[in-house]
């Protein structure tokens, strides 16, 4: 700085982080007395200190944040606004910093803090300024009491933890209630004497039992917003295996994921997980009769222009060709057209060699949207 500015001779200062600091970039059209009142009345602590640490020059929020009289802080060691326990090292940051002498913060990334008069500490901002004086280079320090912000920022924390207990506990009772519905309907099985009433109990009990996983992968992976769609469909084929035990190694049931993963908001989990259900599980029903043998394969396909692709294939007896989804006799088949549209998704069906289901739907409702 060309033009120093005339100040007692003892105190460099130190300049700050704050809106003020463009301020006090001090040129030759700013004289001593403009200079000070440009500090006395800054909304922030100003101190100006010497090579020395001495304080030349405080304002009056200085005297109200610290609660000293400007008397007993003129010509006094800046290490008494210090917390005793840093003051040792104090002296050799501020050495430090003459050595290089740059408008920067204080402690970035640090926890900083100020000493009252009476010795109780609270949380401090500091930034930094050279300044030029007659009697040599000064730091101006800019100081913001930080103590509401962050006493704001805790009970932002602390609800934002209790939402998320909350969240997690409404998840975790959705997936218990719902296997109670689960085993209910079992129940209700085990006592019914016609075959078809016991099969559609099981078909409900598996749509249920889609439904509680997805509350139950959200209550284990404690993010309440998506699902990883490859590891929520890995444990629903998981589920559906072991209701078609009775297959044995006849028909095989494995799924193909793309390198990357593929996620899904929570809205569009339930009805993708029921469709996928409702797939395999006609195809276990449908596609193997008698000792036929095949596989089932589930693939996600990576993203392309926000649309999630999913297929579901079979190597079966195949579907007729006159059969239409929404006038099927199987009430799975009319749920899988329906689940389509909840997707606001696309489904094309291949009848050759077997049976391929292909669905493409948008991410979510906003890419919807937006394309």
């Amino acid at each position: 700085m060309d033009a120093p500015i005339n100040l007692p001779p003892s105190g460099a200062p130190d300049k700050p982080t704050c809106p003020i600091a463009p301020m006090l970039a001090v040129g030759p059209q700013l004289g001593e007395d403009s200079f000070r009142r440009v500090v006395e009345w800054a909304p922030s602590a100003m101190v100006m200190i010497d090579l020395d640490g001495i304080m030349v020059l405080v304002n009056a929020q200085t005297e109200r944040m610290f609660d000293y009289g400007r008397d007993d802080l003129i010509g006094k060691s800046v290490e008494i606004l210090v917390p005793e326990r840093f003051r040792q090292h104090h002296s050799a940051f501020r050495t430090g910093y003459f050595n290089d002498p740059q408008p920067r913060p204080m402690g970035v990334g640090r926890d900083l803090a100020g000493c009252r008069s009476d010795g109780t500490e609270f949380p401090i901002e500091i930034g930094l300024n050279p300044i030029a004086t007659e009697a040599g280079v000064m730091v101006l320090a800019s100081i913001i009491d930080i103590t509401e912000r962050q006493r704001a920022q805790q009970r932002l924390e602390d609800a934002l933890r209790e939402k998320t207990v909350l969240l997690n506990e409404v998840h975790h009772r959705v997936k218990n209630n719902l296997q109670v519905i689960t085993s209910l309907l079992n129940l209700q099985a085990d006592f019914a004497a016609d075959p078809r009433l016991r099969a559609i109990l099981a078909e409900s009990c598996g749509r249920v039992k889609a439904m509680a996983l997805t509350h139950q992968l959200l209550y284990e992976r404690k993010d309440f917003s998506r699902l990883d769609l490859g590891d929520y469909l890995d444990r629903l084929v998981q589920s559906i295996r072991s209701s078609y035990r009775a297959t044995g190694e006849r028909v095989s049931l494995r799924m193909v994921r793309p390198e990357t993963d593929v996620q899904i908001d929570l809205e569009r989990t339930i009805p993708c997980g029921l469709l996928v259900n409702e797939l395999v599980t006609n195809s276990f029903k449908h596609a193997f009769k008698g000792e036929r043998r095949g596989e089932i394969v589930i693939q996600i396909e990576a993203e392309v222009d926000g649309l999630i692709c999913l297929s579901v294939a079979d190597n079966g007896v195949g579907l007729p060709p006159d059969i239409e989804l929404a006038q099927g006799s199987s009430l799975g088949l009319q749920l899988v057209q329906l689940f389509v549209e909840q997707l606001h998704g696309t489904l094309t069906i291949d009848r050759a060699e077997g049976t391929r289901f292909s669905m493409c739907f948008p991410k979510s409702i906003a890419t919807k949207e937006v394309s």
